[in-house]
C-alpha cells in the first residue's frame, strides 16, 4: 500500500511539474513601444523588424506592437509614460530627456564627437568597449531614478546639417536664419555660435516651415527627411552636420514589466537589440543613398557641402558648452571624461582609417572621368 501511494504521489508531482512547465512555456507577454518617429520613418520600420525578430525567437511568447509618434503621448513625454507603465516600452533618443538631466544629450549624440572627434562607430565602441553602457544604465537607475531598462538599438548618424530656404555660403549666413535643432545642449551650442535655434518634435517641423516660423531645419537623414516632406518646402540640403555627427536611438522598457519576462526572453531582447544595430547600419547606407539620388534627380533638391568655416566654429562652441556643464554636474563630467579619455586612444587611429575610405571613395569617383578623357 505504501509503495502504491508513493507511486501515485510521484506521478502526481510529475504531472504537476509537466503542466506547470507547459503553462510557463505557453505564457505570452505583450509590449507596446511608443515611438518618437512617425509611421513613415525608416526607423519605425526597423523598430517593427526588432519586434518581429523577438516574436520569432520567442516562438510568439513576446508580442510587440510598435506605435507611432503621438499615438499615446507626445514624443517628449515617452520617458515618463514608460516609467509609469502607461506603455511598456518607448523609442526615442536620450537627448529627448535633456530637460531632466544634461548628461542625457551626450549618450545618444555627443556633439561634434564629444568635442574630440568621435565618429559613429567609435562612439559605439565607447558604449560597448569603453564603459559607456554601464554609465548609460547608471544614468537611468541612479541619476534619473526611473523604473527603466534601457537598450541602444539604432546607430543612425551622422545627421545632415539640414534644409535651408536659401543657400548659405558661410556661418555668418547661417546666423541670419531661425533654425530647428534637437532639444537640450545641441540647441545651446547653436546659440553659443549665434544661431537662433528652436526645438520642435518631428511632426511639427514641416508645418512650421510652411508657415515661415522657421527658415531652416534638421531632422534625421535623407530617407527620413524625404518621408517627412521637407523637400516639398525647401530645396537646399546640407549633408554634413556636426550637431549629431553620431546619433543612436534607444528602446526603453518599463522595469517592472521587464522583470516579469523569463530570463531566456530577456536575452532574446538583448540579442535583437544588437542585431538591430547592424541592420540599422545597412539601412542607413543604402536607403539614404537612394534618397539622395531621388531628391536630386526627381525633386530637384540642391545637395550642398556644409561651409568649411562651420567646423571649427561648431567645435569651439561645443567645447565651451560641454565644459560649462562639466563644471556644474559631477555625473556629466564623469561621462564626458570617459568619452574624452576613450577618444585619446581611438580617434588618432580611427581617423587615419577613415582617411583611407575617404581617399578611396574620391579616387574611385574620379576614375571614370579619367577613363573617359583618355578615350
Amino acid at each position: 500500500m505504501k509503495a502504491r501511494r508513493l507511486l501515485h504521489l510521484t506521478v502526481s508531482v510529475a504531472l504537476l511539474c509537466f503542466v506547470s512547465g507547459v503553462s510557463h512555456a505557453q505564457q505570452t507577454f505583450r509590449m507596446r513601444i511608443q515611438a518618437a518617429v512617425p509611421a513613415a520613418s525608416i526607423y519605425f520600420d526597423l523598430l517593427k523588424k526588432f519586434g518581429e525578430r523577438i516574436d520569432r525567437m520567442s516562438n510568439g511568447r513576446l508580442k510587440i506592437e510598435v506605435l507611432p509618434d503621438g499615438a499615446v503621448v507626445p514624443a517628449f513625454e515617452i520617458l515618463d509614460a514608460v516609467d509609469k507603465g502607461v506603455v511598456e516600452g518607448g523609442y526615442a533618443w536620450t537627448h529627448y530627456w535633456s530637460g531632466k538631466h544634461p548628461a542625457a544629450g551626450i549618450f545618444s549624440n555627443p556633439m561634434a564627437g564629444a568635442g574630440v572627434g568621435l565618429d559613429q562607430l567609435s562612439h559605439i565602441a565607447w558604449i560597448f568597449e569603453g564603459g559607456g553602457y554601464d554609465l548609460y544604465r547608471k544614468f537611468y537607475s541612479d541619476v534619473l531614478k526611473v523604473n527603466i531598462e534601457p537598450f541602444f538599438v539604432q546607430p543612425m548618424g551622422p545627421d545632415p546639417l539640414g534644409w535651408f530656404k536659401r543657400p548659405i555660403k558661410d556661418t555668418a549666413d547661417f546666423k541670419k536664419l531661425k533654425y530647428r535643432s534637437p532639444p537640450g545642449i545641441t540647441g545651446e551650442i547653436f546659440k553659443e555660435m549665434g544661431v537662433s535655434a528652436v526645438a520642435l518634435p518631428g511632426g511639427e517641423i514641416v508645418p512650421a516651415a510652411q508657415r515661415g516660423v522657421i527658415d531652416a531645419a534638421e531632422w534625421i537623414g535623407p530617407a527620413d527627411d524625404m518621408n517627412l516632406g521637407l523637400h516639398t518646402v525647401w530645396k537646399n540640403y546640407y549633408l554634413q552636420g556636426l550637431h549629431q555627427s553620431t546619433d543612436i536611438g534607444e528602446v526603453i522598457i518599463n522595469k517592472t514589466f521587464w522583470n516579469k519576462l523569463p530570463p531566456d526572453i530577456q536575452e532574446m531582447v538583448r540579442t535583437a537589440a544588437m542585431a538591430s544595430m547592424t541592420e540599422t547600419y545597412t539601412y542607413n547606407v543604402y536607403r539614404n543613398a537612394q534618397a539622395i539620388v531621388k531628391l536630386r534627380d526627381q525633386f530637384k533638391v540642391q545637395i550642398h557641402d556644409t561651409p568649411k568655416d562651420f567646423y571649427p566654429e561648431f567645435v569651439r562652441a561645443t567645447n565651451v558648452v560641454l565644459e560649462r556643464y562639466a563644471q556644474k554636474d559631477a555625473f556629466f563630467k564623469q561621462v564626458l571624461d570617459s568619452q574624452k579619455n576613450f577618444a585619446k586612444t581611438v580617434v588618432p587611429y580611427w581617423t587615419k582609417i577613415l582617411d583611407l575610405y575617404s581617399n578611396l571613395g574620391n579616387a574611385a569617383l574620379k576614375a571614370p572621368e579619367k577613363a573617359s578623357a583618355k578615350k
